[in-house]
């Protein structure tokens, strides 16, 4: 992992979501806490059970969060982009990471100090409510995940993953671009990979869907919303 100096870190934060429309001196004390780091693609970022140093914010690339276990088999809790945030509930908790993070691609990641991350919620309430958002987002993410654990059946798990990817226009026809490999994405639906790609080829199968590599098109939505397993 190698320490990145040559960018401006108020100004990296500046175009992050959570950071928006704090003050350049706000930002400024940010940075003096932060520090700036190239992941390579593979690299671990931390381990389950490491100490928390503070929070972490995707610049460019893409980490993965899992939870490990002593049969070497994965659950993927989630999958960062650009602009995610990692790693905020320690930081009040107090507690060690409760996941691994691995670099899915070369990454470029900020790591914010807790006690410059605190000093800048106290002294500023809409970054206070922000972090609470992201805090309820997190969790609703794991309710649905918990849902989709328990009372779907593997079928409905991948249509409810497709339906989810469609575009907010409405759209009865779109290409779903996996980001992810498919062992990934099914980990992430707590499937086995096998059992993701059966879904595909029953959906194809079906004139549902038709894919091509990483790249899912659906023929139509509405028809996919109602299939039934």
């Amino acid at each position: 992992m190698i320490q990145e100096t040559r960018h401006s870190i108020a100004e990296i934060l500046s175009r992050q979501p959570l950071f928006r429309g704090l003050s350049d001196k706000e930002l400024a004390q940010i940075s003096v806490g932060c520090r700036e780091f190239r992941v390579k693609k593979n690299e671990v970022l931390f381990h389950k059970g490491d100490e928390a140093e503070g929070m972490h914010v995707m610049v460019m690339g893409q980490m993965k969060l899992a939870l490990p276990s002593s049969q070497g088999v994965e659950k993927i809790v989630h999958m960062c982009g650009p602009g995610a945030t990692f790693g905020e509930a320690v930081v009040f908790l107090e507690k060690p990471y409760p996941v691994s993070a691995q670099a899915m691609t070369e990454s470029l990641v900020l790591l914010i100090s807790k006690r410059a991350l605190l000093d800048a919620i106290d002294n500023n309430s809409t970054l206070s409510r922000k972090m609470l958002a992201s805090l309820a987002s997190r969790l609703h993410e794991l309710l649905d995940d918990m849902e989709s654990c328990t009372l779907r059946t593997s079928m409905q798990r991948v249509v409810c993953f497709l339906i989810q990817s469609a575009p907010v226009n409405g759209s009865e026809t779109y290409d779903v671009v996996l980001h992810s490999s498919k062992q990934n994405i099914a980990s992430q639906l707590n499937l086995a990979p096998e059992t993701f790609s059966r879904a595909l080829g029953n959906l194809t199968e079906k004139g549902l869907i038709k894919v091509k590599g990483r790249t899912i098109s659906v023929l139509n939505r509405q028809q996919l919303s109602v299939f039934s397993a």
